[in-house]
């Protein structure tokens, strides 16, 4: 039976935080003690947070074609300014929308940049995704390693949208110590056929599973334990679950 955890009471999460320590501690206060295969999800913007992965827009200058697409998406030509700076390509650009793909690969809005819960009510800040977030879910790990000899996996999650599909889902962009992708090509259903193209989500299942209880406003539950899990295959970070260029059929 899955079971999750919501992680509450830990409060505004500052740059340069044990973010580990927090998260350790929160699990303790709830009563909560890590078993084999537990698997913790933490919200990408505390993780963003505590790297200190704000920007000032006044800081920010910006250039011809930013100030183009800003006149095609209606945002803030600084704020296209720094999206550009963190995408490798412009997917879309309609009114109101910029997709891009963001250097870690992500293809998502406004390559994850929010202005939401992020502890101040300055419009002209920002924050950034953390630059690396499989590294980042793996230092999570080796800390939470500290208190127990045992840590739980992690995911950073963050909320994507769907092509073709309303509203928002959790999925993982960064991951540590669980299979982020189980492929199960090759495995027969339960009529004796060869699964040609089945490939699961595992990490995206888990992280959207977790989002029930983190949810998307003012609910302050940043993390969540998810137990009753297993697996049987190698581990993987969430690069496994992004889809090469090459790939991409609806470019």
């Amino acid at each position: 039976m899955i079971q999750l955890f919501p992680l509450t009471g830990i409060g505004e999460v500052e740059p340069g935080c044990a973010l580990a320590q927090i998260l350790a501690d929160a699990l303790e206060a709830g009563g909560i003690h890590p078993e084999r295969r537990d698997v913790l999800v933490v919200a990408q913007k505390i993780v963003s947070k505590a790297e200190g992965r704000f920007v000032d827009l006044r800081n920010i200058k910006a250039g011809k074609k930013a100030k183009e697409i800003a006149a095609i998406v209606n945002k803030d030509p600084r704020l296209v300014e720094l999206i550009l700076a963190e995408s490798t390509d412009v997917v879309r650009a309609a009114p109101n929308v910029l997709i891009t793909r963001h250097k870690a690969g992500y293809v998502m809005a406004n390559a994850g940049i929010d202005h939401s819960n992020i502890g101040s009510d300055d419009s002209e800040r920002v924050l950034l995704l953390p630059e690396d977030a499989n590294r980042s879910a793996a230092l999570l790990r080796h800390d939470l390693g500290s208190r127990w000899p045992v840590p739980p996996a992690v995911i950073i999650s963050d909320s994507f949208g769907r092509p073709w599909r309303m509203g928002v889902v959790n999925v993982a962009i960064g991951a540590s110590g669980l299979p982020a992708l189980i492929d199960r090509r090759g495995d027969t259903d339960r009529n004796g056929r060869r699964l040609e193209v089945t490939q699961v989500g595992f990490a995206d299942m888990i992280a959207s599973a977790a989002g029930l209880e983190m949810g998307e406003g003012a609910e302050g539950v940043p993390s969540v334990l998810v137990r009753g899990l297993d697996w049987t295959v190698s581990e993987t970070t969430a690069k496994a679950l992004i889809r090469p260029v090459e790939e991409d059929l609806f470019r």
